[in-house]
């Protein structure tokens, strides 16, 4: 494990005890959930889902801690950082509003030396593949999820969530070409008609 990934989790321990020490509902996202959950590890921030009458009341809870809070361009998330390692706060990632029922879907899981409620690598993997664009279409660190939590993940639920964004039905065809999926194991991405 290299000292970022370190670093990283030790953010973790340290914000997932301040959130649950003040009662605010979270669940683990991003990149450190596909790490808990046997993925690839991450090495670019922690993700926290939190509802949206929460993440004022987070930011404050961890600033209390020693995090300092940091003004994100978005409307959609919170930003603090504990040192150099970012953690976001989203409240509303993909235009779609964290509630109740959506950290329900969450598993305690351990993550480092904690146990975490870690959210199923199929709304991992949608979410990522909904932040793709023309400027933001970059497959490198999606394949290696993609392979490592193949079975973990409901490809029909994939596909029908992120049905309206051409870059993710690209992905699915090319993880299909690649053989991560369907055609040796039955697990398809794209319907079977489609040209793949």
């Amino acid at each position: 494990m290299s000292d970022v990934q370190d670093e990283l989790l030790r953010t973790l321990t340290k914000v997932a005890n301040a959130l649950r020490s003040a009662q605010i509902p979270f669940a683990l996202t991003g990149g450190c959930a596909g790490y808990a959950r046997g993925g690839p590890a991450s090495e670019h921030d922690v993700d926290l889902l939190v509802r949206e009458q929460d993440a004022t009341e987070a930011v404050r809870v961890l600033v209390q801690r020693g995090l300092r809070a940091a003004e994100p361009p978005e409307d959609w998330l919170l930003k603090v950082y504990d040192g150099d390692s970012l953690v976001d706060l989203l409240f509303r990632p993909n235009e779609r509003p964290v509630t109740d029922e959506v950290l329900a879907m969450a598993e305690e899981m351990p993550v480092g030396s904690v146990m975490l409620p870690v959210m199923p690598a199929t709304f991992v993997l949608s979410s990522k593949l909904l932040v793709l664009d023309g400027h933001r279409c970059d497959f490198s660190e999606l394949l290696p999820f993609a392979r490592a939590l193949r079975e973990q993940i409901d490809w029909e639920h994939v596909r029908e969530e992120t049905k309206h964004s051409p870059y993710a039905e690209a992905f699915l065809v090319l993880i299909e070409r690649l053989e991560i999926i369907g055609r040796g194991n039955g697990i398809r991405a794209v319907p079977r008609g489609k040209p793949a």
